[in-house]
């Protein structure tokens, strides 16, 4: 399991915080981890439990260290260097390079929260029959308010409990009769295959599940939780710190991370034991993954899980439009944080703006989500890798990190989720061009 960074010993000139309960180190990793099971991978794990059944859980094990270990990197390279991951490479990289990447992420959030907002409109018309349209647009513009005139200590508190709604999916699963031993099989010993739809939705759940918007918040998120303490420095500047925050950052991210993969596989199992079995291998978005499970599972389920894709919406709009933010001011050296009034960072707060009202501007148009979600999940595999190769050798620069680079067990489980999907993208351009079908 990745580890934290080395420690150093404590000073007298700097103290070492007392360690709070586990429960109050949660945050930044908790609310990335929960961002991650958005309406759009929602779809994606629906769409692998009803094509495969079972045969995908194990895409859940394999996922967890890898994501544990590349998002503890990016928290800590925020952390200790005291600047998100766009200032960072801003200077110690080419223009064109950052350039590329933060326009790419740009890109791709802004299609991603088309389709989540578009899945929220629809999931909300399930449940209140209306305009899906509509009810998108109240979706964007909530999320909107969210971020701009809350600020930051306060607003943090709210996507802390929109996590909660993630809990929806997992009392929608155990309302059903399972076979957990079958389950338990299929996790451990699954049937693998090399058929291109296998492999096109093992890349899907990859690039879901592991996205370069998710690196840019958690490190942004540490900077913002740094600068709401008037008593915490950098970490390179304050080392005595660092056994603290660098322990709070492992327990937040391995939390977070549980959280995320164990509700992607409830959705998964989900899905498997009730459309899955009844015919239904196609499932083009949540809303449709809830509308198939209502005649199978029942209205309990069905509410329980359309009602969970509003939530997810709400927390994952908002990181997906903050993530774009803090990359283009920290790629231009604008003022940025969720504290700052709009006055104070107006260039920043338009990013969030801009994103968020053309996405659900898309909703209005003829706008295909799955196309959406197709394109963005390619420009996001393409750029993933990148920039987490980029990500691993800020985290191993002397004059980024001070003396807090990060440790060798880090260091492998961050280069070995950057070779699994670097092998995906492969796998994805494979699938696109090079088998058979095509």
């Amino acid at each position: 399991m990745p580890q934290a960074a080395e420690r150093e010993p404590l000073t007298s000139q700097d103290k070492d915080p007392a360690q709070p309960s586990w429960l109050k180190q949660l945050g930044p990793g908790l609310i990335t981890g929960a961002a991650d099971d958005d309406p759009s991978g929602i779809a994606t794990y629906s769409q692998s439990g009803a094509q495969f059944g079972f045969n995908l859980l194990w895409t859940v094990l394999l996922t967890y260290p890898l994501m544990v270990g590349i998002q503890a990197i990016s928290a800590q390279i925020g952390r200790v260097s005291g600047h998100g991951l766009a200032t960072n490479i801003r200077r110690h990289y080419p223009r064109w390079l950052l350039v590329s990447i933060v326009i790419s992420l740009l890109i791709a959030n802004t299609i991603n929260i088309a389709a989540d907002v578009a899945a929220m409109g629809e999931a909300a018309a399930l449940l209140v029959p209306g305009p899906a349209h509509w009810y998108a647009a109240a979706a964007g513009l909530i999320s909107v308010v969210l971020q701009v005139w809350i600020p930051y200590q306060r607003y943090v508190r709210v996507l802390k409990w929109l996590t909660l709604a993630l809990l929806a999916y997992v009392v929608s699963a155990l309302s059903l009769s399972l076979p957990w031993l079958k389950i338990l099989h299929a996790m451990v010993l699954p049937q693998l295959s090399m058929d291109s739809s296998y492999i096109t939705t093992v890349v899907a759940v990859f690039g879901t599940t592991i996205s370069p918007y998710l690196f840019f918040w958690q490190a942004s998120q540490e900077v913002e939780e740094l600068r709401a303490d008037p008593d915490a420095q950098p970490l390179k500047r304050a080392i005595s710190q660092a056994r603290h925050h660098l322990g709070r950052i492992t327990t937040d991210t391995r939390i977070g991370m549980a959280f995320s993969n164990l509700v992607a596989m409830f959705i998964m199992v989900a899905s498997a034991a009730t459309v899955g079995t009844h015919g239904v291998t196609q499932i083009e978005s949540a809303a449709q993954a809830a509308s198939a499970l209502r005649p199978v599972a029942g209205d309990f389920a069905f509410t329980i899980f359309a009602a969970g894709i509003i939530g997810t919406g709400l927390l994952a709009v908002p990181v997906l439009a903050g993530s774009a933010a803090y990359a283009m001011a920290g790629a231009f050296g604008w003022q940025n944080s969720l504290e700052l009034r709009y006055g104070e960072a107006k260039k920043f707060y338009l990013i969030i703006i801009s994103a968020t009202v053309l996405g659900t501007v898309l909703c209005f148009t003829r706008f295909d989500p799955m196309q959406a979600l197709y394109w963005s999940a390619v420009i996001n595999g393409v750029v993933a890798v990148p920039i987490m190769v980029v990500v691993m050798r800020l985290a191993s620069n002397g004059s980024v990190m001070g003396r807090l680079r990060i440790t060798r067990s880090l260091a492998f489980w961050g280069w070995l989720c950057t070779a699994v999907m670097a092998a995906a993208v492969a796998g994805m351009f494979w699938t696109m061009y090079g088998s058979p079908s095509h």
